[in-house]
């Protein structure tokens, strides 16, 4: 009963930071980084480079904006005609421009940045432990598969139930795919899940 306990805890968390990490929406920059229609007017008839630059850093001079392009630049997105605030990314996927903006998830089918990062970190923990209890539990069943299969084939290959241990081969094989699985997304997720806290103690993003 405890086993079943902890695993649906487990399971409810998993489950519950994966929903959030898939329907919270991004988020995009506030209306003080969007051009005006007169600045967007002045910025698109201006032909030299030079100059668009100088438009934008005119624009910028009252926002909180560190970041500089390569060139030096003001950081300007002409498909949301906007300022792009310190770690904002314009994802071609969702097709806006993500404020801090990490990475897009393909498991999730969702930006990662400002609004759900915290609970992708949390989905990635939970479901690390939910490997991790998983093998675990399932173990002892391994165990039993290799102690009765080298010294017992004949009781191994019997379909019918012996005391204390597995049904049949078939149930057997069964155990061995789910620890095998468990073990596999467990050292995949640990270092996905180790690379995100290093991100975090270090003040970065992804991106």
């Amino acid at each position: 009963v405890a086993y079943l306990i902890v695993f649906h805890i487990l399971f409810v968390l998993f489950v519950w930071t994966y929903w959030k990490s898939v329907f919270t929406l991004p988020i995009q920059p506030g209306k003080k980084f969007h051009m005006s229609y007169a600045d967007q007017e002045r910025y698109e008839s201006e032909e030299r480079p030079e100059v668009q630059r100088q438009i934008l850093a005119e624009i910028a001079r009252k926002l909180p904006v560190y970041t500089r392009t390569g060139n030096g630049g003001i950081r300007f997105c002409d498909r949301c005609q906007l300022i792009k605030p310190d770690r904002c990314h314009h994802c071609s996927v969702c097709a806006m421009c993500v404020l801090k903006m990490d990475h897009h998830c393909p498991w999730v089918n969702n930006c990662i940045g400002f609004s759900n990062y915290k609970f992708f970190l949390l989905f990635l923990a939970y479901s690390l432990l939910y490997c991790l209890y998983i093998a675990a539990t399932v173990f002892k069943y391994f165990i039993k598969y290799w102690t009765v299969m080298r010294h017992s084939p004949e009781l191994w290959r019997s379909p019918e139930p012996a005391c204390g241990e597995l049904t049949n081969g078939r149930s057997k094989f069964h155990i061995l795919f789910l620890l095998f699985v468990a073990i596999m997304f467990f050292v995949s997720l640990m270092f996905l899940f180790g690379y995100h806290c290093w991100l975090v103690s270090r003040n970065r993003s992804t991106l």
